[in-house]
């Protein structure tokens, strides 16, 4: 079940249980969401990096996983983009080798976000993009 925190205004916020579907439920929450704002021009890239943290956050922790977008002020603005999860270790990017099946992750976050980073929580973390609107 998807916990809807807030989706008025200019943030929304989702909370998904640790399972499988949270990866598909996030992605579609956030492009349904950034149709609403009228930002579709984000909403592939936007929903293929969610999934990558999604998919993070199910590999390394336990617990609801936190999805939350922040609309950007006028055309010249930057969509905020965050995933949080209880497990307080930061991730680590890491060079995948040709043929691992995963470690790409944190690696195209930071290939296509304009920033990106970490922050401690209460009770874990938070890893954050930003992304430049379309002109």
């Amino acid at each position: 079940m998807i916990g809807v925190i807030d989706t008025e205004g200019g943030c929304a916020e989702w909370t998904f249980p640790a399972d499988p579907g949270a990866v598909r439920a996030a992605r579609t929450a956030v492009r349904n969401r950034l149709a609403a704002w009228n930002l579709d021009g984000l909403a592939d890239i936007a929903a293929l990096l969610v999934s990558e943290l999604v998919t993070n956050s199910l590999r390394h922790a336990t617990g609801p996983i936190g999805v939350r977008l922040v609309r950007p002020d006028g055309a010249d603005g930057v969509l905020l983009v965050e995933v949080s999860d209880p497990l307080p270790d930061p991730p680590r990017q890491r060079v995948a080798d040709l043929d691992d099946e995963s470690g790409r992750g944190l690696q195209l976050v930071a290939h296509v976000a304009n920033r990106w980073g970490t922050r401690p929580g209460a009770t874990g973390k938070t890893v954050w993009f930003e992304l430049a609107v379309p002109r």
